[in-house]
């Protein structure tokens, strides 16, 4: 019988994950609050959370291929069993093939960006910018370390609440979407901190990527709104170097909505209204999200793959579907 899981004691979550996550932002998958859908005898699990009558499901189903369609067909089952209807955030294109090949509208909302690190090197005319940004930062005294989360819990929320408060005192974390630091998973990650006279001043949190561009997957980082300009490209740079130095094959910096944008990737199932919407917001909605401020980060950075990524929507698009996918990810 169809089970709805909570991490405690998810091991064989995590254990579907490396085999079958073919999804650079799969180990988010492992975040506190989710929920997972299992099936006997299908090999995988759909990761969802619950936001009224929508099942908010991140990502595709994460199964073996020769199971994932009839364990995303049962899981829709479910939901509409349960009187609730399914919205597929952040799908891959194989994903969003399959959700759309069974009746859901799929649209590309965005992109994520990867850099392969075999050959990556900041030399050359194209860095000179961002080798500046590293060096000026490097100069203010930044010193940078690979850290145990449990043993600067008091900076990493101090950085948080300042860079909260700076945003505004509506601002809220973003939730779902993004990763965290801390829980079971916590050892699985990497946590860079940047100081600056023994003051932690930033950070990033790197998690593990698998599939067929494996590596990690930049993640959740913040900064002190009075840090020094290159803090974060400083940071990443040292991460790169002890990836490289480890043989990993590549860093990705994850999905940024309303970028990457292309008819061409549009599929079948796609709604017209809702891909001039989208392309209305890439192009004038600043205010809505700060798409164009991510992408100059991870674009310093030269990605060697764009892959485009879709929200599939159970029963069409429609505002309630909206509002679901905006309270669940805390962007309003």
């Amino acid at each position: 019988m169809p089970d709805s899981l909570r991490p405690e004691g998810s091991g064989p979550i995590a254990s579907a994950l490396e085999r079958h996550a073919d999804n650079p932002s799969a180990f988010l998958a492992l975040n506190r609050g989710n929920r997972y859908f299992r099936h006997d005898g299908l090999d995988g699990f759909v990761c969802y959370r619950v936001q009224g009558r929508r099942w908010i499901q991140f990502g595709g189903p994460f199964a073996d291929p020769s199971c994932a369609t009839e364990l995303e067909s049962r899981f829709l089952d479910h939901a509409h069993e349960n009187g609730c209807k399914v919205i597929g955030a952040q799908l891959q294109r194989a994903d969003a093939e399959l959700l759309g090949g069974l009746g859901l509208t799929v649209n590309q909302v965005g992109a994520s960006y990867a850099v392969g690190l075999k050959e990556f090197s900041l030399r050359g005319k194209r860095f000179v910018r961002l080798r500046n940004k590293i060096s000026r930062a490097v100069r203010a005294g930044l010193e940078i370390a690979e850290v145990d989360p449990a043993h600067v819990a008091d900076e990493i929320g101090a950085i948080n609440e300042r860079w909260l408060r700076d945003k505004g005192r509506h601002t809220k974390e973003l939730a779902f979407l993004i990763g965290e630091i801390g829980g079971d998973w916590q050892p699985m990650r990497k946590l860079y901190v940047g100081r600056i006279d023994g003051v932690a001043i930033a950070y990033v949190s790197y998690a593990p990527v698998w599939g067929t561009r494996p590596g990690w997957l930049h993640d959740l980082s913040r900064r002190l709104p009075d840090a020094p300009p290159g803090v974060m490209e400083a940071i990443n740079s040292q991460a790169i170097e002890d990836m490289r130095a480890a043989g990993t094959e590549w860093l990705h910096f994850g999905f940024t909505p309303f970028t990457g944008l292309d008819e061409d990737h549009e599929l079948p199932a796609a709604s017209r209204t809702a891909a001039k919407v989208v392309r209305w917001i890439a192009e004038h909605g600043d205010r809505v999200y700060p798409a164009k401020s991510q992408l100059e980060y991870k674009s310093k950075w030269y990605p060697d793959a764009v892959l485009p990524e879709y929200f599939a929507f159970d029963g069409g698009l429609s505002p309630r579907s909206l509002w679901s996918v905006a309270r669940a990810t805390n962007i309003i």
